[in-house]
């Protein structure tokens, strides 16, 4: 039976001009960390959360080093490995329990100057919702989350994914323009949960 809340890494997925603009926006918010100098000689390889993307190759040029991708269910199935480096991009808004993914990257991000990335959309309204996503979480339902999971916000971020003309469209993208934007988190685990 095929989940509508799981989103196929597909050649239609693929050439959609707002996950490239996404994947640019991302990597350039990646590249800012102050610690991304210490992440890429630390990281000998990094978890890239969810199915292998072009993002992906950028995140290995990034940080140099290799990425793995998971093939499990990250909504029950638990995490193994270490690494310095775990990026969630546009992944927590198709689980059922963000929570549960958030516990098992906290058990295998590598030290004090491990870094999970984290990208999803802020809530819309109903009407504008993504009808592949279980759920949306505006800024403050995040920030819970993060904190419940024994994150610490590092450094976060907002940005539109789609060009200005796009807006113009219509009505329904009209409203986009208001509302359709993307959170984007660098976190680090809270000391008291070292």
């Amino acid at each position: 039976m095929k989940d509508k809340f799981r989103t196929p890494v597909s050649e239609e997925y693929l050439s959609e001009p707002a996950h490239r603009v996404r994947w640019q926006k991302t990597i350039e918010f990646a590249g800012r960390s102050s610690s991304s100098r210490l992440l890429t000689a630390a990281a000998l390889s990094g978890l890239d959360l969810g199915d292998r993307t072009p993002l992906t190759a950028s995140l290995e040029q990034l940080f140099g080093c290799s990425f793995e991708s998971t093939t499990i269910d990250l909504d029950v199935e638990p995490l193994s490995g270490s690494y310095a480096v775990v990026t969630a991009f546009e992944v927590l808004e198709h689980l059922y329990n963000p929570l549960h993914l958030l516990l098992e990257v906290r058990k295998i991000l590598h030290g004090a100057g491990g870094r999970l990335f984290v990208s999803m959309p802020i809530a819309k309204p109903a009407s504008l919702k993504s009808a592949d996503h279980f759920h949306e979480m505006s800024r403050d339902e995040a920030l819970s989350l993060f904190r419940r999971a024994g994150f610490r916000v590092e450094r976060s971020g907002e940005f539109r994914i789609r060009h200005p003309l796009f807006y113009l469209t219509g009505f329904k993208p009209l409203l986009r323009a208001w509302y359709e934007k993307v959170q984007i988190y660098e976190l680090s685990v809270s000391e008291e949960h070292r």
